[in-house]
């Protein structure tokens, strides 16, 4: 099981005649791979100029650092295909590429849709199998339209793949994320978004339709719609042409240069005249879109500054405001502290009078217990001195005159 990856494949020698590689593709097994087929070791050739030579590959080569297996890229639609092939049978065919994910297969119909573990494989698959003469029928092979891929455009320009993917990962996996750019790496504004399901497709498309979904600080939208599929690889073989009536009438003449002064040279100069204006037309609805666009960018760049601005403004009103009720509370503050002294010193002064009056009281009532016994001492004396007149003092004027 450890060397489940390891395959050991036949592949024909390049001096073999075309009879012997026409007989091998004829056959009902899939085609070998070439010897150009990255990921391979050195080959052992055996003795013999025409004897075919084995090698061994490790399919694991063919997936490229942090690439994603089994995805959408990586399936394929297999046409033609004889009406009595089992599953199994169909399996097979596809086995010496390595492990599949999703197989299925329609009879009834002849075709059937499977997907490998990496594109390089299936590249690879499409390209020996394509054409192959599988019980006296060509088998059709291609790559499956990919229903779940969206096209991004007006991407700002530092928009990567990396934030891509983070970007549209909120409506479900994503298997790729590519921004397109040009000759020289700069980027087009344009992107493609593969999701595994199209559920997670529709809901992006529906999101971003509804609202206006930004990725970057600036207010500048994302523009989804679904990725038109297109086939520029393989493109329209003569074998795959209906032959029909149409095609037969304009397959009567050769390709040629129209000759001046006839019928075709007229009209193929209002052709070249109608393109020419269309062409105009295209540049120029380009220069408005790009004026537009210029302008757009200028006006929104002003507007954030005047944004800012606004938000500087009303950052200080907040603050300034906040100051104030800091202010009051702060007033409000001090007048309670301010009060509540008052009251204290009105109370402190308030005991200090009560004090004063208990004071006073004190003293009156002193005085008062002290004079009593005073005055009856003075009467007692009066008294005795009263009583000494008769034996020889002179009372006189209450005032006692002794001899």
């Amino acid at each position: 099981m450890a060397n489940r990856n390891l395959k050991q494949v036949k592949i024909q020698n390049s001096s073999l005649s075309p009879g012997t590689k026409n007989s091998k593709r004829d056959s009902e097994s899939p085609a070998e791979p070439g010897p150009s087929v990255e990921g391979m070791m050195a080959p052992e050739v055996e003795p013999g100029a025409g004897e075919p030579m084995e090698m061994t590959l490790d399919l694991k080569n063919f997936r490229k650092p942090g690439e994603k297996t089994f995805t959408q890229r990586c399936r394929l639609f297999v046409g033609n295909l004889p009406t009595d092939l089992t599953e199994e049978d169909f399996k097979k065919l596809f086995s010496k590429y390595g492990e599949a994910n999703e197989v299925f297969i329609n009879r009834d119909r002849g075709f059937g849709f499977i997907r490998l573990e990496t594109r390089t494989l299936a590249e690879i698959a499409k390209a020996e199998l394509d054409g192959m003469i599988l019980r006296n029928r060509p088998l059709r092979i291609r790559f499956a339209t990919h229903g779940s891929a969206l096209t991004v455009r007006n991407l700002s320009p530092v928009v990567s793949n990396e934030l891509l993917e983070q970007a549209f990962s909120q409506f479900g996996p994503v298997e790729r994320a590519i921004v397109v750019v040009d000759d020289r790496g700069r980027p087009t504004g344009k992107g493609f978004v593969e999701f595994a399901a199209k559920p997670a497709a529709r809901k992006a498309l529906d999101r971003c339709n509804e609202g206006a979904f930004l990725m970057t600080t600036s207010p500048r939208p994302a523009i989804v719609e679904p990725t038109e599929q297109f086939d520029d690889e393989d493109g329209l073989p003569e074998k795959l042409l209906q032959k029909t009536a149409q095609y037969h009438k304009e397959r009567e003449q050769p390709p040629r240069f129209a000759q001046p002064g006839t019928f075709e040279f007229e009209y193929s100069s209002r052709w070249k005249a109608l393109d020419e204006m269309e062409k105009q037309q295209r540049e120029q609805v380009d220069r408005n879109i790009r004026e537009a666009k210029e302008k757009l960018e200028a006006e929104m760049e002003a507007a954030r500054h005047e944004h800012q601005l606004m938000l500087m403004r009303q950052d200080l009103m907040r603050r300034q405001e906040e100051l104030r009720r800091l202010e009051e509370l702060r007033n409000q503050e001090l007048q309670k502290r301010k009060q509540i002294e008052m009251r204290h010193e009105e109370e402190r002064r308030r005991r200090e009078d009560e004090m004063m009056r208990q004071r006073e009281q004190d003293e009156m009532r002193r005085q008062q217990d002290g004079f009593k016994p005073n005055y009856m001492d003075n009467r007692e004396q009066e008294m005795r001195v009263g009583d000494m007149g008769p034996r020889g003092a002179i009372n006189m004027g209450g005032r006692v005159i002794k001899p």
